[in-house]
């Protein structure tokens, strides 16, 4: 079971990598799981140019380590991304990631469990929650669990019992989730309903060949079909 960690902060050693790392530690310890946590501030980034080439060649016209780090999100069971609330939003390291990932238009989690972690220190910390959260919806995932935590900042939220529990029960439900293959119902029929009033008809409306031919490559969901 592949699972990867993404810190979408620019800080490495701050509230949000701090639950990760915590999140890690518990994941770790369940059989046959490989985790991992990948900082984007560790990435060569190039902003997205809005050309709209990826949905045409199925690549972006830039080779760099977001299009590497995208392959192995789709080879991933599962899914964890955290970010700090920057104006009531995620952090632009990780809004860079959204844009040029593959997500959405190519249903790239189609059939994984995902988790988000927002951490804020005075406001807006729903706000990125949800960012997160639709994010994940709109691209195919099961939402296994939402993490929002409020800390001042460079304190470490774990020192908190309490919310160590939480983190222990949310990666365990993470974990669960996907050995099980749990379904969540209501989940599927929002997704389905974006993707087939929303995405399918505007993706075959503009002719996004590259697109369609990864949605025919995927033989998990019958809603490509």
């Amino acid at each position: 079971m592949k699972i990867l960690l993404i810190n979408g902060s620019p800080r490495k050693k701050g509230a949000t990598a701090t639950i990760l790392n915590e999140l890690y530690k518990n994941l770790i310890n369940q059989p046959n799981v490989d985790a991992e946590i990948i900082h984007i501030s560790d990435l060569s980034l190039h902003f997205c140019m809005g050309c709209c080439a990826c949905y045409k060649t199925g690549t972006c016209i830039y080779s760099d380590e977001i299009e590497s780090l995208s392959q192995r999100i789709a080879h991933a069971d599962g899914l964890i991304i955290g970010s700090p609330t920057y104006a009531s939003n995620v952090s632009a390291q990780l809004k860079l990631l959204f844009d040029r990932g593959h997500f959405i238009m190519e249903q790239l989690l189609d059939n994984k469990y995902a988790m988000s972690v927002a951490t804020y220190e005075n406001y807006g910390g729903k706000s990125t929650s949800k960012i997160i959260n639709n994010l994940l919806l709109f691209s195919g995932a099961k939402i296994s669990g939402t993490i929002i935590s409020k800390s001042e900042f460079n304190a470490n939220p774990t020192t908190r019992k309490a919310f160590r529990k939480q983190l222990l029960k949310k990666s365990n439900k993470l974990y669960h989730d996907i050995v099980k293959r749990r379904k969540h119902p209501l989940q599927h029929i929002l997704h389905k309903f974006i993707f087939e009033l929303g995405i399918k008809p505007f993706v075959k409306r503009k002719g996004y060949e590259a697109v369609i031919q990864q949605w025919n490559q995927n033989n998990r969901n019958s809603i490509y079909k």
